[in-house]
């Protein structure tokens, strides 16, 4: 649906009025198109003292043909700034984001991309080392949010030993595919990486999405396909026509079922190890909504939220994660959470509940599915352009677009790119995130 107040401020009246009156201007976000480059301008790279990043930066910048700056130039507008903030060991150290963001933070370009790299708060041994380590949390949210023009800001935690497997996630985050991604804190562990074919990473791969039939389910699938995988297309039989049309389009296939049967798990299991021999991805997209405030919801719009969004997860999942399952080593589990799950939202007592239960499954489970020698992740929307949210009373669609640091929706293409970053065999590193895709949403954590 078309943002009808994104597109009058960018008329010359509506930039006199928005100026005038102090309203929110969202800039159009820069979304990757097949070809872009990485980045499309030169990137600013500094450290504190003792920071342990400096080659794995170096070698990812080097390897998209990334013009690297040590230095700032004067009057120079950067694609990308990196901190690796991986040395500081005490709160006195937190002055070093200060010296080099202050000078250097508003010369980010329109939609740039500034990015520190921290080590993890848990690893610390020195409890000065954790506090400052935690600390970096609140600069880089704080940061993200005096960010203008469409630019983003985020944290990544990179364990020790985890520095082979930052590559994935430093090319994600830097390109336009993380358009919508904004105060984001991603941590990556120790991992085995493959060489992986960046022009097709999921060639002969096989994914499945449920709820493809449509909205972000239909841009996952598209996705996926882009980037190389056969996707089988799943929804519940109601759907096949459209289902058929998204399969058709992408060189995929089809799998009418429905999710909550007591047989899904085992129909999912044999459709997978009898027709394509292995499954690779795993996109759990189906969700639905009934909402009704809690004391005037039925058991059975609860039953039916709950069984669709976290249930149907669960089962499907533990059958995966078991042994003799036909998920392949290095398989991918994706989860679709939502921002109501973190931060409640009113008549959605059912759907908060489930989608909270996503981020906590994800993170409970995120232990099997390492010793499985798989990953389990999770994308948490807000608001995001589908028909959904066009049905919304115009005020609260209004809310929902300008209550987030880019003051506007997301698109669905935004939720897909997150998935597919995860899907990526690169991304063997980062297990049990759960990342946001809400353009820095002023509610939630």
């Amino acid at each position: 649906m078309a943002d009808r107040y994104q597109q009058f401020t960018l008329s010359p009246i509506g930039r006199q009025v928005v100026k005038r009156l102090g309203l929110p201007a969202p800039t159009p976000l820069r979304r990757y198109r097949p070809g872009d480059p990485v980045v499309s301008g030169p990137v600013l790279v500094g450290a504190a003292p003792g920071g342990r990043l400096g080659d794995a930066i170096a070698t990812t910048l080097e390897d998209v043909h990334a013009q690297a700056h040590q230095t700032p130039a004067e009057g120079e507008r950067y694609s990308g700034l990196i901190f690796d903030a991986t040395g500081i060991e005490s709160s006195e150290q937190l002055r070093e984001l200060r010296e080099f963001f202050g000078p250097t933070i508003r010369q980010t370009d329109r939609c740039g991309r500034v990015i520190v790299l921290g080590a993890p708060p848990e690893e610390q041994q020195d409890p000065r080392a954790h506090t400052a380590q935690r600390a970096l949390e609140g600069f880089v949210r704080s940061a993200g949010k005096e960010l203008k023009r469409g630019a983003t800001a985020q944290l990544v935690y990179v364990a020790r030993g985890a520095e082979d497997a930052l590559d994935s996630t430093l090319r994600f985050l830097l390109s336009s595919k993380s358009a919508y991604v904004s105060g984001q804190v991603i941590r990556i562990g120790p991992a085995e990486v493959p060489e992986v074919d960046r022009k097709s990473p999921l060639h002969d791969k096989i994914a499945l999405v449920t709820g493809a039939s449509r909205g972000i389910g239909e841009a996952i699938a598209e996705t996926l396909a882009r980037d190389g995988a056969h996707v089988v297309c799943l929804d519940v039989p109601a759907q096949g026509g459209d289902l058929a049309k998204v399969a058709n389009r992408i060189g995929g296939s089809t799998l009418q079922l429905d999710i909550t049967a007591d047989d899904a798990p085992n129909r999912i299991e044999e459709h997978f190890a009898q027709r394509h021999g292995g499954l690779d991805v795993v996109v759990h997209n189906a969700g639905i909504t009934r909402d009704k405030t809690i004391g005037r919801m039925t058991s059975q719009q609860w039953d039916a939220v709950l069984a669709v969004n976290l249930t149907a997860q669960e089962r499907i999942n533990e059958l995966l994660l078991a042994d003799g399952s036909p998920l392949r080593p290095g398989g991918r589990i994706i989860g679709v959470a939502s921002i109501s799950g973190i931060a409640g939202n009113v008549g959605q007592g059912n759907y908060a509940a489930s989608k909270a239960g996503v981020i906590g499954h994800v993170r409970s489970t995120a232990g099997i599915a390492a010793s499985r020698g798989a990953t389990i992740n999770a994308v948490a929307p807000g608001f995001i352009e589908t028909k959904m949210t066009a049905a919304i009373p115009l005020f609260v669609r209004e809310a929902g677009r300008r209550m987030n640091s880019m003051s506007q929706g997301g698109l669905p293409v935004d939720v897909a790119e997150t998935i597919a970053w995860f899907a990526d065999p690169a991304s063997a590193g980062v297990n049990g995130n759960v990342v946001r895709v809400c353009g820095q949403s002023l509610l939630g954590a």
